[in-house]
């Protein structure tokens, strides 16, 4: 009869399934249990979010090897178990816990979709159940040979399990049930899985079972033959818990020798290289010769503590994930989008080497434009710890490799200590300000940092205070700066720098938006929906308020001004109502007036002034430059605080005006008779670099012709002797302010062509971008004069004009003035 209903059942047809299938990184589920997983790759998640937008069924098949972050086809065994999903639980945005029922063994027969998820056609493929004589006898033997391997591998569930067990009476399902229990190789396991007869199921089990018993009775013998030759040891150690109890029975405390063993045993319990083991070894014997008063004991005692707490093998688990790096990055910084893709670029490399190769990423940019937050979020994106060291300040080589034990109060250096900090042994690593280290008579520590950022040499980094090699292959190091001048060339060599200017205006009012004004409310308790601002009032906030590249002062500006309005929203007679607006018009009225003007440009085309742009660490400054001319011997005065470079490049541009007196219709006496002053307004502000050379030149010109500069051009470039138009930096900088003031035409060197891509496009849109090589091109562009030939009629036209102004009548009224005050007035009238 039973053979008659096996048959039957062998008849029907199988049942297939379509589902998601995970993938299973050394682990084979069997069914009729309740399994929890972790889910921690992309892949991984969305096979799960596809089984729970369906019947919850999903399939689990283990992966051929387990060192494969993303399996492909083959790479899968297939044979698994199919289950339904009975909770899953969000721990992070990128990692699942879930707990799974297991149903039935099943066989994939083909994969359906393997892009963004495995989709599977699977068919059941449990074994057939056979009671017959020969099946029960072989379940009693391993239900007999399991009793035996709980009562010496898992004490604790024998009651529980045996009695469950008991109550099965069919052979599979408890193979199935005790398979969980037992620990075989994985191999092993999986092999167990694809069994398809029922009782070779069973067989194969009881051979496990008894292989893993017999193992046990061989590790006891092992286990008794050392014991014999460890007696001594075993003496001591109860003789010395015998004076122990005895000091604790008498009163007595030896809390010296109680710190001692607990060295002893956290040493036991560590993993680290033999070199660091034998060393500790060697220092905890010495210490216990010492008396725990003694100096010496101390240092020691210190030293040990160090090396016990370092994490010399303890790793974190990466998962470098592209899309969630990507979506991190985002979710953390507004723009920046080609330092992310150099982030991204960065990782996806190391995704695939499986290995931190290659140069050191170098974030360079002004204050507060995000470099910190860069190296977290990389961080976060990783799933790595995070730590990072100031570098400012630091002069002494010691700070980097540490302090030989032969000092008092010696410790390890920044390094180590960043490293224990962080708690792995490859954790995210920023070096932050490594452009403010400096040198003194103690060393110099870049010189010792050489070493720390090269991977050919960082793998035996020895710091002074440990004197043994740690690893720091593993670690991903990370720095920043704000200047590259400072930086020495070799240090320089072993980086990759990433440039990270400042940010426009649209930029800093979507960071705001989004992320400065969220975080400043949650700061004050306010709740969101009593404060709310206009684009209008941001703007002004920025523009008048702030000063800056970055967003820092942006962000104080804002806490400062909900800052008052916590306190008119805890004032109940404050007479304002909630929830509030913050507009254009009543930003003075809660934080005063703002600190700065906006540059605004000239009413009328000036005489003997030109706009130029400059850059500072705060982003780009329009750099107006006045020249006067005034008669006397051929003098030159510079002033307005400018630097070597400025006052060169001032000199450089007279030359070539000079050396162009017939074009501009000058006589060539005319040097002679007067002195020229060149002036940069806003004196107590130091001014230097090479850049603002045409805009002199520019200017002098404007100043000995008569001929007024457009007020809608700036321009940036230096000059030569020549006239030659030289490339300059800050581009992108000095074009967003530029636009932030309304200039419609920017004059930059032909050599800058390359760096126009850097300039974002809505910038682009605004204003007219010149290329010139030569300063007879910025002169017929800011002059506005067609062609160098129409120059000497243009200056002859402005020479008939002054004439004509005073010699109609109009000098009489003005008999009392100087040359000087005639010259400025017909500029007035003139323009």
């Amino acid at each position: 009869m039973e053979k008659k209903l096996n048959d039957k059942k062998n008849s029907e047809p199988k049942k297939t399934y379509v589902v998601p299938l995970i993938a299973l990184k050394e682990s084979v589920v069997f069914p009729t249990h309740t399994v929890p997983l972790f889910a921690g790759r992309a892949k991984t998640i969305r096979a799960i979010e596809a089984a729970e937008d369906q019947d919850l069924m999903i399939m689990l098949v283990a992966q051929k090897e387990a060192s494969i972050e993303d399996p492909k086809e083959t790479d899968l065994y297939t044979v698994g178990t199919l289950g339904e999903i009975v909770q899953s639980i969000r721990k992070l945005d990128v990692q699942l816990s879930l707990a799974v029922d297991s149903k039935f063994r099943a066989k994939i027969k083909k994969f359906l979709k393997t892009d963004e998820y495995f989709l599977v056609e699977v068919e059941e493929a449990n074994p057939v159940s056979e009671l017959t004589p020969e099946t029960q006898e072989l379940m009693k033997k391993l239900r007999d040979l399991f009793s035996e391997y709980v009562n010496i591998y898992k004490p604790n569930l024998k009651e529980n399990v045996l009695t469950q067990l008991s109550v099965i009476e069919d052979p599979v399902k408890l193979s199935y049930s005790i398979a969980p229990y037992v620990n075989p190789k994985f191999e092993e396991k999986q092999a167990l899985l694809e069994i398809d007869n029922c009782k070779e199921l069973i067989i194969k089990l009881c051979d496990l079972i008894q292989k893993e018993i017999e193992l046990f009775e061989v590790e006891k013998r092992f286990k008794s033959r050392v014991k014999k030759q460890e007696q001594k040891g075993q003496k001591d150690f109860f003789f010395n818990e015998g004076i122990r109890v005895l000091q604790k029975e008498l009163g007595e405390k030896d809390e010296f020798r109680n710190e001692i063993l607990e060295l002893e045993e956290k040493l036991r319990a560590k993993k680290m290289p033999d070199e660091a083991r034998d060393k500790t070894e060697k220092e905890i014997r010495k210490l216990k010769m010492m008396s725990p008063m003694s100096a010496e004991a101390t240092v020691v005692r210190n030293y040990v503590d160090w090396m016990l707490s370092l994490p010399w093998l303890e790793y974190s688990d990466d998962f470098i994930d592209i899309q969630v790096a990507r979506k991190i990055l985002d979710e953390d910084h507004y723009g920046l989008e080609k330092v992310k893709e150099r982030i991204l670029e960065h990782l996806a490399v190391q995704k695939l080497n499986n290995k931190i190769k290659g140069p050191i990423l170098c974030f360079v940019g002004p204050p507060g434009v995000g470099k910190t937050s860069l190296g977290r979020s990389i961080a976060r994106a990783v799933g790595r710890n995070f730590v990072r060291v100031a570098l400012g300040g630091v002069r002494d080589e010691a700070e980097i490799r540490g302090h030989r034990r032969t000092y008092i109060g010696a410790l390890p250096g920044k390094i180590i200590q960043g490293i224990k900090k962080a708690g792995t042994s490859n954790p995210v690593f920023l070096l932050d300000e490594v452009d403010k280290m400096t040198v003194d008579f103690r060393g110099d520590p870049s010189a010792a940092l050489l070493e720390v950022l090269d991977p050919e040499q960082n793998y035996t980094f020895n710091d002074h205070y440990l004197d043994c090699d740690y690893d720091l292959s593993k670690v991903m190091f990370i720095c920043t700066a704000n200047q590259l001048h400072t930086i020495p060339a070799p240090l320089l060599d072993r980086m990759e720098i990433i440039r990270i200017s400042g940010y426009t205006e649209i930029e800093k009012l979507n960071i705001a938006k989004r992320h400065l004004i969220p975080a400043e409310i949650k700061e004050v308790g306010l709740d969101p929906d009593k404060v709310e601002f206009t684009d209008e009032a941001l703007l002004k906030l920025i523009r008048e308020y702030t000063r800056e590249a970055g967003v820092r002062n942006l962000k104080r500006t804002i806490s400062s001004l909900l800052r008052k309005i916590a306190v008119l929203f805890v004032q109940k007679d404050s007479g304002v109502t909630f929830p509030l607006q913050i507009r254009e018009d009543n930003v003075i009225k809660y934080i005063g007036y703002p600190p700065y003007k906006q540059n605004e440009l000239e009413s009328i085309d000036p005489v003997g002034s030109c706009t130029g742009l400059a850059w500072t660490e705060k982003g780009g400054e329009l750099l107006v430059i006045e020249a006067s001319v005034i008669p006397g011997k051929g003098r030159l005065q510079i002033t307005g605080k400018l630097g070597e470079v400025m006052q060169e490049s001032a000199k450089a541009a007279l030359t070539y005006v000079r050396s162009r007196f017939s074009l501009f219709g000058l006589p060539k006496e005319f040097f002679d008779k007067v002195d020229i002053h060149i002036h940069v307004p806003e004196g107590a502000i130091p001014k230097d670099g090479p850049s603002a050379g045409i805009t002199i030149a520019t200017a002098l010109v404007s100043a000995l012709t008569g001929i007024p500069v457009s007020k809608n051009v700036a321009m940036t470039g230096e000059i030569t002797l020549k006239g030659t138009v030289l490339p300059i930096g800050g581009l992108k900088e000095k074009c967003l302010a530029a636009s932030r003031v309304g200039i419609k035409k920017v004059i930059i060197p032909l050599k800058n062509e390359i760096d126009i891509e850097e300039i974002p496009a809505k910038i682009r849109d605004t204003i007219e971008i010149v290329l010139v090589s030569h300063c007879d091109q910025v002169l017929l562009e800011a002059l506005e004069v067609k062609s160098l030939e129409e120059f000497a009629k243009v200056v002859e036209y402005f020479k008939n004009q002054k004439e004509l102004l005073f010699d109609n009548g109009k000098r009489d009224t003005r008999k009392d003035q100087s040359p000087v005050e005639q010259e400025e007035t017909f500029q007035r009238m003139t323009c």
